[in-house]
């Protein structure tokens, strides 16, 4: 298969319809229709159901969508660090969410900026999903926080271990709770819980609203629109009117440094050393 068979199959089986393909890959549709059809003759397969109203993958497509994304991905990010590697002046790109361990953050590039031999460091602030910015190679290293953020396939080492809270209105008769459990919080009828995209973009089923960043996310919740579970140090970027009590069981979570398995940057190494000290 070819790079360019991919882009085009990988575009139609996101958007299930030749014509909003065609239009997002900048070219006709007769020729796109054209190169999935031979791509599936070649592979022996059908990728995709095709009838008058609606485009939807087989098995076998959608076998082929994961793979091909994989690939692009990794295609995609060769093409970056290669770029990056080959500038005058050797940098690194740092990706963490917007808004989350700002503290720890801050304390990381101090502390390395101080180091013999410190490159610049690039923030790159994700609304979410800042593990995705390794893999496709706009970042080389990224702050993560399990159990939310997915690690497979990268290397990490783990920086510290927090409990999470329940992020209210402080008019709310629960925020002047001295702690609350994960059944107080799911049960709001009035405060359903916000719910945040998956690795693929898409939102779960629920009655809470769709956020896509903390900024919002508080505005909501100032609203009495919404709640939330979520790291205790997301105490110091509270709005005004927001109270954050401790939620007994929810689960701890714990922020890590991760980086691409391959990676042999000497610069990143001692960045994770760095942080590993911190």
């Amino acid at each position: 298969m070819e790079k360019r068979e991919l882009r085009y199959f990988v575009a139609v089986a996101e958007e299930l319809h030749f014509g909003r393909a065609a239009e997002r890959l900048g070219i006709a549709q007769p020729p796109l229709s054209r190169t999935i059809a031979q791509l599936e003759q070649r592979l022996g397969v059908v990728l995709l159901k095709r009838t008058s109203r609606k485009v939807s993958l087989t098995d076998a497509g959608s076998v082929l969508l994961a793979e091909g994304r994989a690939i692009l991905g990794a295609l995609a990010a060769a093409e970056r660090r290669t770029q990056r590697a080959a500038t005058s002046q050797p940098s690194l790109v740092l990706a963490a969410k917007a808004g989350a361990s700002g503290e720890l953050l801050a304390k990381l590039l101090d502390a390395y900026a101080a180091e013999p031999g410190a490159v610049a460091v690039d923030l790159l602030l994700c609304e979410s999903q800042p593990q995705q910015t390794l893999h496709d190679g706009r970042a080389d290293v990224a702050l993560l926080h399990q159990p939310f953020d997915p690690t497979a396939e990268l290397d990490i080492e783990i920086l510290n271990t927090e409990q999470q809270v329940a992020i209210l209105p402080t008019s709310h008769p629960l925020a002047s709770e001295p702690h609350l459990r994960m059944a107080d919080v799911s049960s709001l009828s009035d405060l359903p819980l916000a719910r945040w995209p998956g690795p693929d973009g898409v939102y779960p089923d629920g009655p809470g609203v769709e956020v896509r960043n903390q900024t919002q996310l508080f505005q909501l919740i100032a609203l009495g629109r919404t709640t939330v579970v979520m790291p205790e140090s997301s105490r110091a970027n509270l709005l005004e009117g927001l109270a954050a009590v401790p939620v007994l069981d929810a689960p701890d979570v714990t922020t890590v440094i991760a980086w691409p398995p391959h990676s042999r940057s000497l610069a990143l190494a001692d960045l994770v050393r760095v942080a590993t000290l911190l």
